[in-house]
């Protein structure tokens, strides 16, 4: 017998974020925030993502207005650059990943440290304003943070840190929420990833669903 199943995509998408706030607990985000959480808990699949995520009190407005200014997105990996959808881009922003720079390698064996971070050294000239978004190295999130320790080191205009993993991945997020240099997003502990961070990065872009 054939399967039977939704086969519209917009039916799909209403039905989906209908279920996520029948579900989820997502009362202490504010208007500007909750979809963003939304669509966080949308690209993991888990409505118990909510509890973990915290967002400093301006960093949906912060970022909303970066990117609306014309603000590039910094990326730490290429998976969360191809997950930011364009069309939902408020000034066709620049999605940036330095980590395949033929310059990153290099940088790597004289900082002695992964090429992750060394691709944060990259962003450097363009940072001043920009989105941050880091979903996969624990290294690129400590080490824009000691970057960030100089006061005279670009400031981007917010951070969003969800690193994923077992090494690092808890404690660079707790390092960032302790102290936050600028407006920042986390999800707190191991979970995070790619496509959390992309989700984010498109709930900041545009509030369509």
């Amino acid at each position: 017998m054939p399967h039977h199943y939704e086969t519209s995509g917009p039916a799909i998408y209403r039905q989906s974020f209908a279920t996520i706030r029948a579900e989820a607990e997502l009362t202490r985000f504010t208007p500007d925030e909750e979809p963003i959480a939304v669509r966080m808990i949308h690209a993991s699949g888990m409505v118990g993502l909510a509890e973990h995520i915290r967002m400093t009190p301006d960093f949906a407005s912060t970022a909303r207005l970066a990117l609306a200014s014309g603000a590039p997105i910094f990326c730490d990996a290429r998976m969360v650059a191809e997950g930011v959808t364009r069309a939902r881009l408020p000034a066709s922003n620049e999605v940036i990943c330095t980590l395949g720079d033929p310059r990153t390698p290099d940088l790597a064996a004289q900082l002695g440290n992964t090429r992750s971070a060394a691709a944060v050294e990259l962003w450097r000239p363009r940072l001043a304003g920009a989105l941050v978004a880091i979903g996969n190295a624990p290294t690129a999130l400590f080490h824009l943070l000691n970057l960030l320790e100089d006061p005279d080191f670009p400031r981007p205009a917010a951070i969003i840190g969800c690193p994923v993993g077992f090494v690092g991945a808890v404690e660079s997020k707790a390092a960032l929420w302790a102290a936050p240099p600028v407006p920042s997003l986390i999800v707190e502990g191991r979970l995070g990833g790619s496509a959390i961070t992309a989700a984010a990065i498109n709930a900041v872009a545009s509030r369509a669903e």
